[in-house]
C-alpha cells in the first residue's frame, strides 16, 4: 500500500509570488485600480457635460429666475410669484390647456397607428419599398413653417386644392382653418402627415430587429399573416411603440410653429395652445409673464411625461 503525503506548506516561505504577501498585494492593486480606473471614462464625459451645462442647465436656471421678475433687455425687477398668478389667471388658459392635451393625444395616437402600419408594409417584400421609404420620410426633412404655409394655401375655402378635389365628387368642404370645429383638427392632421415618416423609420428599425425564428415558429404552427402580426410583430415592436409615443407626445405638448403658421390660435382663441398663449404674451411685451408661462409649460410636460414614461416602461417586452 502506497501512502501519498501532501507537502506541508505551513512553514514554507514565499515561492513564485505566493505567500503571506499576496493578499496584501492584490488588495493594493484593487485600490490602485479604483483610484486610477474611472479617471479615463469620466474624462470622456466632460465635453458632453460642458455642452449640457451651457445649453440646458444655465438657461433653465436663468428662466426660473427671470420668471420671478419683470424684465427687459436692460433691467429687471423682482416681483416674486406675481407672474405665475397672472399667467394662471389668463382667461384663455383653460382653452389652451385643453387644446394642448387634445392635440398631443390625437397626433401621437395617429402617428403610432399609421407608423406601425407603414412600418409593416415597408418591411414586407415590396418591389419599390426603398423608394416608398424615401417618400414617406421626405416630409420630415421639410421646414415646418414651409409645410404650414403650403397647407394654408391648399386648405383655403373654395379655391384650395382640397376643396376643389372634394367639389369633383359633389362635396362642399368647410372652412378648414376658419371654423372653430375644424381648425385644430386640420393642423393636427398636417402635423401627422409631416411627422409620421419619423415614426415609420423607428418602426422599421424595430421590426427588422425581431428575430426571424419567431415568424418561422408561427408559420410552422399554421399561422397566417395576421397571426404573425398579432403574436410577433405587435408585441415585439413595443420598444418602437414606446419611443414613438414618448417623442410624439412631448412634441405635441410643446407644439407651436405649425399652429402659429396655419391659424395663429384662431379663429378667435379656439385653436390656441399653451405655447401660442405664451408667444402672444411675449409679443405684447410681457417678457416676465411669458417666461413664467414657459416655466409652467416645462413643469406640465415633465409632470405628464415622467409618469407616462414609467407606465410605458413597465410594459417592455424583450424578444
Amino acid at each position: 500500500m502506497v501512502t501519498r503525503h501532501r507537502p506541508d506548506t505551513r512553514d514554507a516561505g514565499p515561492r513564485d509570488g505566493a505567500g503571506p504577501g499576496l493578499p496584501a498585494r492584490r488588495a493594493h492593486a484593487r485600490r490602485a485600480r479604483r483610484k486610477t480606473g474611472p479617471a479615463y471614462p469620466y474624462a470622456l464625459y466632460l465635453p458632453a457635460a460642458a455642452v449640457y451645462i451651457v445649453i440646458f442647465l444655465i438657461p433653465t436656471a436663468m428662466a426660473f429666475y427671470f420668471a420671478l421678475t419683470r424684465w427687459t433687455l436692460f433691467d429687471s425687477e423682482f416681483v416674486g410669484l406675481d407672474n405665475f398668478r397672472d399667467f394662471l389667471a389668463e382667461q384663455n388658459l383653460s382653452i389652451g390647456f385643453r387644446n394642448t392635451v387634445v392635440y398631443a393625444v390625437v397626433t401621437s395616437g395617429l402617428k403610432v397607428v399609421l407608423g406601425l402600419g407603414l412600418g409593416v408594409l415597408l418591411t414586407s417584400k415590396l418591389r419599390l419599398r426603398g423608394f416608398l421609404r424615401s417618400v414617406v420620410f421626405f416630409p420630415v426633412l421639410v421646414s415646418t413653417v414651409a409645410v404650414g404655409i403650403t397647407f394654408s394655401v391648399l386648405l383655403k375655402p373654395g379655391t384650395g386644392l382640397v376643396d376643389r378635389v372634394l367639389a369633383l365628387v359633389g362635396i362642399s368642404g368647410p372652412d378648414w382653418l376658419g371654423e372653430a370645429g375644424t381648425a385644430l383638427l386640420s393642423v393636427a392632421l398636417v402635423d401627422v402627415w409631416k411627422g409620421v415618416g419619423l415614426a415609420t423609420v423607428i418602426y422599421i428599425a424595430g421590426i427588422l430587429s425581431i428575430p426571424q425564428d419567431y415568424y418561422q415558429a408561427v408559420s410552422a404552427d399554421g399561422g397566417n399573416a395576421w397571426h404573425r402580426f398579432r403574436h410577433v410583430t405587435l408585441p415585439l415592436s413595443w420598444p418602437a411603440t414606446y419611443s414613438v409615443i414618448i417623442l410624439s407626445f412631448i412634441g405635441g405638448l410643446r407644439s407651436f410653429d405649425l399652429i402659429w403658421t396655419m391659424t395663429r390660435g384662431g379663429p378667435g382663441f379656439t385653436s390656441d395652445v399653451i405655447a401660442s398663449i405664451i408667444y402672444k404674451q411675449y409679443q405684447s411685451g410681457f417678457f416676465g409673464l411669458s417666461t413664467a408661462g414657459n416655466v409652467l409649460l416645462f413643469v406640465v410636460v415633465t409632470a405628464i411625461v415622467i409618469p407616462l414614461n414609467w407606465f410605458l416602461g413597465r410594459r417592455q417586452v424583450a424578444p
